[in-house]
């Protein structure tokens, strides 16, 4: 809303919420011009209009809804009959306020979820974070350009060379300027972190024509035509006249040409890329795939300089260090009596011995003790329990090293949030299934735990008045009615040097 002008008092006292990454990326562009003509997020009124002519109520083409959406208990405090109670103030996430919505619509969405439409406006002066040089608006890069085509690329994994030799072929065929768009409000698909990605595109830019670098914040959204349509009208707000498909559903949705690049194979005889039919089957290398590349740098293998310029190689390598040298949890979850601690103490001595790995331990009863003194065992007071040993297992990974984590963690939605942290962190998550049974882990009953519960004076116990989900996503899963102690303890070792967590030459037998 054009001269949208809010006290101080106002922003202090509304309400706040910490959107969905995708959420804050699209807000991110509403902010900088990125969406252009949108000043605002979608309410139904809008929604309708696209629904019925893909068009906005003014006429304004536009292809796919930017919306909103916050916790229906946020929403409650506005009143949109009242302009200086409407405000929803918008966080990242660490609290920082980032902007302000004019919440002018809002409409039950799902449970506990309700959708805000209106108008944006910026808090602060959005200075922070990495690369910030190259985090130009719109209509700054515009201003950089020289007349004529542009020629857009959005390069949201590394650059290698069959990459390099289709930008440059496309750029040499348009004759145009060259304008590199580096997707930066999540890591790549792969799993490299944002600013690693930008640092290999910057490796590779000696290996392109004359371009200008723009980091832009791009997330998906889950929706690969969605995201498709999205980029093409970002990569046009910035003055792209054409934009190279990097493999993926590309859509102009109104905005630039797509350019579809050539097939291109290694010539052995020459060390030249060209048209891939172009080459005799015996002298032809096909680009290395994702799997392929990852595997190399997981085992610490060179990548080969035929596919990847040294000054990539080297920014991927120090991203991605071979597995032995990069943090990991391991997350054993299981009933109470099934083995967990007793098996992730023997991981972590086993490891100790050989001194190759710096080890964590989070238990489940002392993190109860250390961490979450006070914590019920209702589900919402488990799943805060399990989110906390995920934080903590997530930073001492974050930092090369090792956490074992051994909850009960019955429930799956909390142990795939626990995932998610590891990998938000760079690191790897191996989840163990404990599977010893109910009935064994009860004959053990170490704790008395089991004899409670039967009697009716514990409530919320596992596997006995409250529900355990087993994992349908374990690596590996162990059943100590099976197994001795000391061959669990062997076979999770086992499972860590086979996936290169591990050396295995160094483990104790």
């Amino acid at each position: 809303m054009s001269g949208w002008v809010l006290p101080d008092e106002v922003l202090r006292d509304a309400p706040t919420y910490a959107p969905r990454r995708y959420e804050l990326a699209d807000l991110e562009l509403l902010l900088s011009g990125g969406y252009a003509p949108l000043t605002g997020f979608h309410g139904r009124t809008e929604l309708s209009s696209l629904a019925r002519r893909g068009r906005l109520p003014d006429g304004t083409s536009w292809p796919v809804p930017v919306t909103l959406e916050a916790p229906t208990a946020v929403v409650r405090a506005l009143d949109t009959n009242n302009p200086l109670q409407r405000v929803l103030v918008l966080t990242d996430p660490e609290g920082a306020p980032v902007a302000a919505v004019d919440a002018t619509d809002i409409w039950a969405t799902r449970d506990g979820m309700s959708g805000i439409g209106g108008a944006v406006r910026r808090i602060g002066d959005g200075g922070h974070g990495p690369f910030r040089r190259l985090r130009r608006s719109p209509e700054e890069v515009r201003a950089l350009l020289p007349p004529g085509r542009v020629l857009g690329v959005i390069t949201d994994r590394p650059l290698h060379r069959p990459q390099l030799a289709q930008i440059a072929h496309a750029a040499r065929t348009l004759a145009g300027h060259l304008l590199v768009l580096i997707p930066v409000a999540t890591g790549t698909p792969d799993g490299l972190p944002a600013e690693a990605l930008v640092r290999s595109v910057l490796a590779a830019r000696d290996r392109m024509p004359p371009a200008t670098v723009v980091a832009v914040p791009l997330a998906s959204h889950g929706d690969e035509i969605r995201d498709a349509l999205l980029r093409a009208r970002v990569a046009g707000a910035y003055g792209v006249t054409h934009l190279l498909s990097t493999g993926e559903t590309m859509m102009s949705g109104g905005g630039p040409r797509v350019i579809i690049p050539r097939e291109l194979a290694y010539d052995s005889r020459d060390g030249q890329w060209r048209g891939r039919d172009d080459i005799p089957p015996r002298f032809r290398r096909l680009a290395l795939s994702g799997e392929e590349i990852d595997n190399l740098l997981d085992r610490g293998s060179p990548l080969p300089e035929w596919h990847t310029p040294p000054a990539v190689a080297r920014e991927l390598t120090r991203d991605r260090p071979p597995r032995r040298h990069r943090g990991l949890v391991v997350f054993l979850t299981g009933l109470s009596g099934s083995g967990k601690s007793t098996i992730a103490r023997g991981v972590a001595d086993a490891l100790l011995e050989t001194g190759e790995r710096t080890v964590t331990t989070l238990d489940g009863d002392v993190v109860r003790r250390e961490l979450s003194a006070g914590l019920t065992f209702s589900k919402a007071d488990r799943d805060l329990n399990v989110r906390r040993i995920g934080w903590v297992a997530a930073e001492v990974a974050r930092h090369g090293g090792m956490a074992l984590c051994a909850p009960i963690a019955p429930y799956a939605a909390a142990r795939a949030a626990a995932r998610q942290m590891a990998e938000d962190a760079g690191a790897g998550f191996v989840l163990v299934h404990v599977a010893t049974p109910l009935a064994i882990c009860e004959a053990r009953d170490r704790k008395g735990l089991y004899a409670k519960a039967r009697a009716g004076k514990l409530t919320g116990m596992t596997g006995v008045d409250d529900p355990y989900e087993e994992p349908t996503d374990a690596d590996l899963v162990l059943d100590t009615s099976e197994l001795t102690v000391e061959s669990a303890v062997d076979s999770l070792l086992d499972h860590l040097a086979r996936a290169g967590w591990i050396d295995p030459r160094r483990q104790p037998r």
